[in-house]
């Protein structure tokens, strides 16, 4: 299902930035200009919201101590403010993480990934998954084709996990090592190029359906 994104920002070309770049991505994105506008659109239940601390008259540390009672989904602030007791102020209005700003898209994108998928976890929303000939069974970290178990490495399970939790999305490989093997991991994101071609050839003989794509200068995705 697609994941719908409320980012919410008084700088209307950073707005326009975000919304291109996540809406690629393959999100829902939902735009708010100012705190009057978040507390309108949170009613249309957003999966995650990216909110600006400092806006003109409700900032975004009132958006979020007034609709904390009622949203649940991960709140993620941006912020110029890097200060100690402004993070913990953060936190203590109902925050759930936070990036300074100026603000790497790719390290942003892993966080609200990281987010997302910490959601599913917790909320038990997605334990098993039917998708053509494959059969992934998330507790288990069982993935069958048909009636064969796939016997994959640690790495190659996690790719699959992500990859099929995430189906329809495009990811490049530096994304894809940073969720599997961890944001600060050392190493060479080129491995993943490797492990794709092992995944597809285990895939490939079950099944003739072709279920990890490449997006030629994007990355990969799994088939919807």
């Amino acid at each position: 299902m697609q994941k719908k994104l409320l980012i919410v920002d008084d700088d209307g070309e950073l707005l326009k930035m975000l919304r291109q770049y996540f809406e690629h991505k393959g999100y829902m994105v939902m735009t708010a200009l100012n705190g009057e506008e978040a507390l309108q659109r949170v009613g249309e239940a957003p999966d995650l919201l990216l909110l600006d601390i400092n806006m003109p008259r409700i900032d975004g540390m009132e958006v979020c101590r007034r609709i904390r009672g009622i949203v649940t989904c991960p709140i993620l602030f941006l912020t110029g403010k890097v200060e100690e007791e402004d993070v913990l102020q953060g936190f203590l209005a109902g925050g759930d993480d936070y990036i300074g700003k100026p603000f790497s898209l790719k390290e942003l994108d892993a966080r609200i990934t990281a987010h997302l998928l910490r959601e599913e976890r917790r909320s038990g929303a997605i334990r098993c998954r039917v998708m053509g000939d494959i059969r992934i069974d998330y507790d288990a970290r069982d993935i069958h084709v048909g009636d064969y178990r796939l016997e994959l490495s640690p790495i190659e399970y996690a790719i699959m996990e992500f990859l099929t939790q995430n189906a329809g999305r495009t990811f490049d490989r530096e994304r894809i090592y940073e969720v599997v093997a961890g944001y600060d991991a050392e190493g060479d994101s080129r491995v993943i190029t490797e492990h794709i071609r092992r995944i597809r050839s285990k895939i490939r003989q079950h099944t003739e359906t072709e279920y990890v794509e490449t997006v030629w200068g994007c990355g990969y995705r799994w088939k919807k």
